[in-house]
């Protein structure tokens, strides 16, 4: 058979050209798919930022006109007392939302995976609770149970320890008395999530600790803690960022008060842009504020990322 110049290539061309074509098929309807999804998040996320951010540069009080005011909202966050103090009370929060819940999660989680007594199922929901219960709900009944003739109160006082004046109302107790409210809620959303990342370790682990003579302690430190660091970081990541953001509780028990000794950051925004008339402000908090909770987090997924190698 004599071989015609160019028939093999136009023969190859055909495939070529429906590659070609299922390629730009598919790729006008991934752009389809994605263009709803990226614009609505445009719309709702990235331009209320952006806005934001413009926000922070001008002097306004929401009604009048706005005059410029370059950097001198963020200047003022770390000369104004009270601005500062916010940001670290929200620091304190960290211990109370995020560190004293994993230190109690773990010992709770491990007990009710490694525990076969009747009821478990009844308790991890109770521990669980907090979670689903709003946190206006959830203040309102803390404020009560912190009064003055309170259930707390009334058990200290039969130790002779009664307070003489709110929890509350107090500057000594105020802000350690709404961290632990935090403790109580965020104990719960923990605790599940260690218990789904115990739930994987294999129960020969535990069974050849114990032919080696290893106690308890030995088999949470070297087996059940090693197994549960993806966890403990996505725990970390979670209540950090409730804790920096936290407004409805400060707002429903103390609003910011006795003074400013609970005053949070994301209630100070609230408080500048709608109390005080200062939007710039309260813009360049918000602003700051994101900052923050991003660089927290990106520090603390990055030290896991170093652990896990």
């Amino acid at each position: 058979m004599v071989a015609v110049p160019g028939v093999a290539g136009a023969n190859g061309a055909g495939p070529r050209r429906k590659t070609s074509s299922k390629r730009r098929s598919r790729a006008i309807t991934t752009v389809t798919l994605l263009a709803l999804p990226v614009l609505v998040y445009g719309a709702f996320i990235i331009y209320p930022l952006i806005r934001v951010v413009g926000l922070s540069f001008w002097h306004w009080d929401g009604l009048g006109p706005a005059t410029w005011a370059g950097f001198e909202n963020y200047t003022a966050i770390y000369e104004d007392d009270r601005l500062r103090a916010a940001f670290l009370h929200g620091l304190a929060l960290i211990f109370f939302f995020a560190i004293l819940p994993i230190l109690i999660g773990l010992p709770l989680a491990s007990m009710l995976i490694r525990s076969r007594a009747p009821g478990l199922g009844f308790f991890r929901t109770v521990v669980f609770l907090p979670q689903v219960i709003a946190m206006v709900v959830l203040a309102v009944a803390w404020r009560d149970i912190y009064a003055l003739n309170g259930p707390i109160n009334t058990v200290l006082g039969w130790f002779g320890m009664r307070m003489t004046e709110p929890f509350l109302g107090s500057f000594t107790w105020a802000l350690p008395a709404v961290g632990f409210i935090g403790t109580w809620v965020s104990t719960g959303l923990v605790t599940v999530l260690l218990m789904s990342g115990m739930a994987r370790i294999s129960e020969s682990y535990y069974e050849a600790a114990t032919l080696d003579g290893v106690g308890p302690i030995g088999k949470f430190w070297y087996i059940t803690l090693p197994a549960v660091r993806a966890e403990i970081l996505v725990c970390v990541t979670l209540t950090t960022i409730n804790a920096l953001k936290t407004f409805d509780l400060v707002y429903m028990t103390t609003s910011g008060g006795p003074g400013t000794s609970t005053t949070v950051p994301a209630y100070e925004v609230y408080y500048q842009a709608f109390r005080a008339g200062s939007v710039g402000t309260a813009a360049a908090l918000a602003v700051v504020l994101t900052l923050l909770i991003f660089t927290i987090n990106l520090v603390v997924n990055i030290v896991g990322e170093r652990e896990k190698k």
